[in-house]
């Protein structure tokens, strides 16, 4: 198999660290990499296998020398670098929210619409979605296949560490400092996150709803149908790693539970784990560091024609953010839109 020069935008991050994990657990197919960050981090080494790799400057980086970039730093850095690395002929392949609603730019879940890739030439870049977006699609998509979604509402349970590491310190900051009577201090999150739920993930927008409930809208509609109607209440909860979803669907045509939980079971990138019994379903803390999507909690919904309800659950920073970011370059690899060898 050729080898690829991959480099990593954000490398020191959580997301990229899980990154250049994937990449090697996944046995990607690594020529050179190169792990980029701020000044700030120049000479920090970060691990990749067997191998300690010194972060260099993304500034100084010349992109001509890397086959694709995985981006790992926010808008801001995407914003600024993507294109330069696009200009030099690297496939960038971006986790930040900045180009998802590009209509040039792919919006990609492998499992759900791979074929969209081909698309990549227009620009050379390739949006990753948004973590609770993500794992939600992988559910819907052979739901949506069998008997066609009409209407979704989903409620997220959705971990810290989807809002960086600063904000995972702070879950623990202040659950430690709540057992010796300390006042917690709220930084990252607007209300105490230790022992507590927060209803608001990013900034709220005139109609009510916060961003991140919209992104789950919008590219739920890019990624699998615009016709699916969907609304979403989004929710920070006390928990280091793993999302969770409570969701509801309605379809136009009948779905039994007991048929939704065979399908499911076939389907790529899903788990079902569904026994209706005490434990008998996943929680975050049972996906960290896993692949897969797990389903559980499968049941018809009495109170709407068609309707089926279903617990979905997900390592926000695999599948939600650097697994999801790997299936991508590995299908591009599998649909042979990349070449090794960078200019």
């Amino acid at each position: 198999m050729m080898e690829l020069n991959v480099a990593v935008v954000g490398a020191t991050g959580v997301v990229g660290q899980e990154m250049l994990t994937i990449l090697a657990e996944r046995l990607f197919p690594v020529g050179e990499l190169f792990a980029l960050a701020s000044r700030s981090s120049i000479g920090r080494e970060v691990s990749f296998g067997e191998r300690d790799i010194a972060c260099q400057d993304l500034d100084q980086f010349d992109f001509a020398k890397a086959d694709i970039a995985l981006f790992a730093a926010g808008s801001g850095v995407a914003e600024k670098y993507a294109p330069k690395a696009a200009a030099a002929g690297c496939i960038v392949i971006d986790n930040s929210s900045f180009f998802r609603m590009d209509p040039q730019v792919p919006l990609i879940v492998p499992e759900v619409n791979a074929a969209a890739v081909d698309g990549v030439r227009k620009k050379n870049i390739i949006a990753n979605p948004n973590c609770s977006t993500a794992q939600l699609v992988v559910a819907l998509k052979p739901l949506h296949e069998r008997a066609r979604i009409r209407r979704v509402v989903v409620s997220t349970y959705q971990s810290t560490s989807g809002a960086g590491r600063d904000a995972m310190d702070e879950l623990f900051n202040q659950t430690k400092g709540i057992f010796v009577n300390d006042t917690p201090t709220p930084s990252q999150f607007t209300k105490q996150i230790a022992f507590n739920v927060i209803p608001h993930i990013d900034v709220f927008m005139e109609d009510g709803f916060t961003k991140e409930e919209w992104k789950m809208t919008a590219e739920t509609k890019k990624i699998l149908d615009p016709k699916i109607k969907l609304t979403a209440t989004c929710v920070r909860v006390p928990t280091f790693v793993g999302h969770a979803e409570a969701v509801n669907v309605e379809f136009e045509n009948e779905l039994e539970a007991d048929d939704a939980r065979d399908l499911l079971r076939e389907s790529p990138g899903l788990l079902v784990v569904d026994k209706q019994e005490d434990g008998g379903y996943v929680t975050p803390v049972e996906c960290v560091g896993e692949f897969a999507t797990f389903i559980s909690r499968i049941r018809n919904d009495p109170t709407v024609d068609n309707g089926l309800t279903f617990w979905c659950v997900s390592d926000n920073l695999r599948k939600g953010a650097a697994l999801n970011a790997v299936q991508i370059a590995e299908t591009l690899l599998n649909r042979d839109l990349i070449s090794g060898g960078a200019r």
